[in-house]
């Protein structure tokens, strides 16, 4: 059955733009340390090479490219849980998951070269490498939001939502290259650029959605509860120590704070700084860490005349959106909401002295 190119060249090209404009993106965004950028980056932009050398081999007939094109989905997989997994361990520790997790789609095609030259075994590693990297990413979101240590505390919730999001992804490119590899073993390929088209449309879609609100999902703060369970011994300790410290230091200030530089100022594991704090008070740290923030803006709303958002801003919030969610949330009211309620109780009990005053003097 013939395919017409123009179904099969664009979409894939369209994939590959996309691509190529999120890698941009995620180097951009606040993830945490430079290194989560750069995996989440090097995903995309492999997505975005590999999509480039489908539309290249399916439009115009690029067979050179085949071997190339059938490789590189090794590193799909790897590069992504890297890219969650970097913010959970210290630095010390990125290079040799790095080493490992990249290295082992070099050495399995090197072993494709020396010992099978046929393209359906590198198909079975490339469905087994997705399988497995579901199976860990999935095994890493079970940890829960504080495990990513190394990113601001307000985003780790979303983090820990993306990290769910990237599974069903992989799940999908399994299904879909798997169908293909099936079609390529029992047709030759008869029907592939047919699958690859239908199988394109929802990872444009997916694509243009996760470029629409990535930017906007990762300037919230998740407000899931913890379920509150009975507090250790030293979670009291610990919890006041911790206390002392965001009051004493104002480091609740800093949009980029993290749970690991806490625990390090308490000389403390970063998992007892969020087990303390999710047991003793059944939240998650940013919500912990906003606590702070949104005393501290309340007071300036009812003390000063400065605009809501600079007032966001020296709260240590990233974005006036979160800010406005956040306190409302916590105070039932919108901050401006807020600030004129504190007035009008500050009105009602000056305007009796005011009438005190001048009766006495009177008398």
């Amino acid at each position: 059955m013939d395919t017409p190119t123009l179904v099969s060249l664009p979409l894939p090209m369209t994939t590959a733009l996309l691509c190529a404009v999120l890698a941009g993106l995620v180097w951009w965004l606040n993830l945490g340390p430079q290194r989560a950028n750069a995996f989440f980056a090097g995903f995309f932009g492999l997505g975005a090479m590999t999509s480039f050398l489908v539309g290249l081999r399916f439009g115009f007939g690029a067979e050179k490219l085949i071997p190339l094109q059938r490789m590189l989905p090794l590193f799909i997989g790897p590069l992504l849980y890297l890219g969650f997994v970097s913010l959970t361990v210290e630095k010390r520790h990125v290079f040799r998951l790095a080493l490992l997790h990249l290295g082992a789609p070099l050495v399995l095609i090197a072993l494709f070269f020396v010992i099978s030259n046929n393209f359906l075994t590198l198909d079975l590693a490339i469905s087994a490498s997705y399988a497995i990297y579901c199976i860990a990413m999935f095994l890493l979101w079970r940890r829960g939001p504080d495990a990513f240590i190394h990113a601001p505390v307000n985003v780790t919730g979303n983090v820990s939502s993306w990290l769910l999001r990237g599974i069903g992804f992989l799940a999908f490119i399994l299904v879909l290259d798997s169908a293909i590899a099936i079609d390529f073993a029992l047709t030759g390929g008869a029907y592939a650029s047919q699958l690859i088209s239908y199988g394109t449309v929802p990872m444009v879609f997916l694509l243009l959605a996760t470029l629409i609100t990535l930017p906007m999902v990762f300037s919230r703060s998740s407000a899931a509860p913890y379920p509150k369970a009975a507090p250790q011994t030293d979670d009291v300790e610990l919890l006041t120590r911790l206390d002392k410290l965001m009051e004493d230091h104002q480091l609740y200030l800093e949009p980029n704070i993290t749970v690991q530089r806490l625990a390090r100022r308490l000389s403390v594991p970063a998992r007892d700084v969020s087990a303390a704090v999710n047991r003793a008070q059944g939240t998650n740290m940013s919500q912990f860490v906003n606590r702070f923030r949104l005393a501290h803006a309340a007071r300036l709303l009812a003390d000063t005349d400065q605009s809501v958002a600079m007032i966001a801003t020296q709260s240590g919030f990233m974005s006036r959106s979160n800010f406005y969610r956040e306190f409302k949330r916590v105070y039932g009211q919108a901050p401006i909401e807020y600030r004129a309620s504190v007035k009008q109780r500050s009105d009602a009990v000056v305007q009796p002295l005011k009438s005190d005053v001048a009766q006495a003097q009177s008398s």
